[in-house]
């Protein structure tokens, strides 16, 4: 009794294939027109604020630890630590922590951040929001029991920056503003 398989045994060779089967026709693209170089340098890509961005998640039970950058709008549902600068939204989600710096046109603070918002256009500070960290918006609301320790600058653009503003101080105190 053999433990192998016998390999000796004869194999048939390959039928080929019969005449009355054709290959389908095939076509070549034409060749592409070589463009003559421009001096001109090439026109910069236009965001249309009216387009609507894409937005990436990082899920619940998902902990990252580096850095986002690019056109898109950011939801944290998990943990993050470092920088985000986006020139979306950035949202984080109640339950989310993100330790790291902000720049992004809209920040939405239902979770937990330990960081500094910059140059945000708007910043809503909802209900179940904490911040550790200096904000600096155009616009800002704060929902009642909401939680913030650092400094605020809302309102002000740079040229009137040194004038005094609309700028107040945090430390701990729940915030007792309505939206």
């Amino acid at each position: 009794m053999a433990i192998w398989k016998d390999n000796t045994a004869t194999r048939q060779a390959p039928v080929p294939p019969s005449p009355e089967v054709k290959e389908p026709l095939r076509f070549d693209a034409p060749p592409k027109p070589e463009l003559a170089p421009s001096l001109a340098p090439a026109p910069k890509a236009r965001v249309d604020a009216a387009l609507p961005r894409a937005e990436s998640l990082i899920a619940a039970d998902i902990t990252i630890e580096g850095k986002i950058e690019g056109g898109g709008s950011v939801r944290i549902a998990g943990k993050f630590k470092g920088d985000v600068n986006v020139q979306g939204d950035v949202t984080i989600e109640a339950g989310a922590k993100l330790t790291g710096g902000v720049r992004a046109d809209k920040v939405t603070i239902a979770g937990e951040l330990e960081g500094n918002v910059e140059e945000a256009s708007r910043v809503d500070l909802l209900q179940t929001g904490a911040v550790t960290g200096d904000l600096k918006t155009g616009s800002l609301t704060v929902a009642a029991g909401a939680r913030m320790r650092g400094q605020a600058e809302f309102g002000l653009d740079d040229s009137n920056a040194s004038k005094a503003g609309r700028r107040s101080n945090f430390h701990g105190a729940e915030s007792d503003a309505g939206s």
